[in-house]
């Protein structure tokens, strides 16, 4: 298993993050990581994905939401090919601060090609986490001053 986990504080509420989060048509707007996105934050729903990592090649991805608990975690589970291949479980989790939310995102990976693709896993998907983390940041609280 190879596990890639990130943090950032966003001054906006777990609400408002979520809002952001589970709107995946609006990702083309502000995302650099997952540059397009369709599909809805309910459990089972496929969503369709092209992630576009720093350095590295795009691709299509067509992951299921396996958890969707509005304003607290949005995880889905894709797989390269065929199970136990590479599998990524992407995760978002909101946890609430006296400033606003405290989102750790993160993907853990399995499969029997995770040995062979750890390098490129933290040579571009790791800052593609961390660049999707400062651009959420800035969308949720440009919404929240809207907003709020």
């Amino acid at each position: 298993m190879k596990r890639l986990v990130t943090e950032v504080n966003i001054e906006a509420s777990p609400a408002q993050v979520w809002d952001v989060l589970a709107n995946f048509d609006g990702y083309s707007s502000w995302n650099p990581f997952i540059v397009r996105a369709q599909g809805d934050a309910v459990v089972g729903a496929p969503l369709r994905l092209r992630m576009s990592p720093p350095g590295g090649r795009a691709i299509t991805l067509t992951p299921q939401v396996t958890q969707a608990v509005p304003g607290e975690v949005l995880e889905w589970l894709g797989r390269l090919g065929v199970p136990y291949l590479l599998d990524g479980r992407h995760r978002f989790e909101l946890h609430p601060t006296a400033s606003g939310t405290r989102v750790i995102h993160g993907e853990a990976f399995t499969g029997i090609l995770v040995p062979f693709l750890a390098r490129s896993l933290d040579a571009h998907t790791l800052p593609g986490l961390i660049e999707m983390n400062e651009a959420l940041k800035v969308e949720a609280e440009s919404v929240s001053l809207v907003v709020g």
